[in-house]
């Protein structure tokens, strides 16, 4: 139990602060969105938010988009027609939606609660990770 806490803890630690800082610095500024994401037609982020939980997105990409087994969504995500494709036509394990499972109106919709979610915040103003 000592070899856990004496190596694989602070492995484990400076892992995590290296990924953290990796996906930092070719994320670019928060504040810059993707311009395909700019074209999108207007949804009800509300109603998006209800889609996203209620049809099980959440499942595979975290309850803010963030990833797990299904890819990270959130934040910037990819430009809405490719976005609205990808829903429909899938390449990966992820179900099809057809037009009669989710309409367009509600792809706009949880595409608009997408648009939403802000980054984390950056490594170096973690506290414990700022060590």
């Amino acid at each position: 139990m000592r070899v856990i806490s004496t190596f694989v803890l602070p492995l484990a630690a400076t892992l995590l602060i290296a990924t953290a800082a990796l996906e930092a610095q070719t994320a670019g500024p928060a504040s810059k969105p993707d311009p395909g994401a700019q074209a999108a037609p207007k949804g009800d982020v509300e109603n998006g938010k209800k889609i996203y939980s209620s049809y099980g997105c959440y499942q595979c990409h975290g309850f803010v988009a963030q990833g797990g087994p299904g890819g990270r969504l959130a934040p910037r995500p990819i430009a809405f027609a490719a976005f609205a494709r990808y829903v429909r036509t899938p390449t990966g394990q992820m179900p099809p939606y057809t037009a009669k499972v989710v309409s367009d109106k509600e792809i706009a919709d949880i595409y608009s609660f997408l648009l939403t979610i802000p980054a984390p915040p950056a490594v170096n103003t973690i506290p414990i990770l700022a060590r």
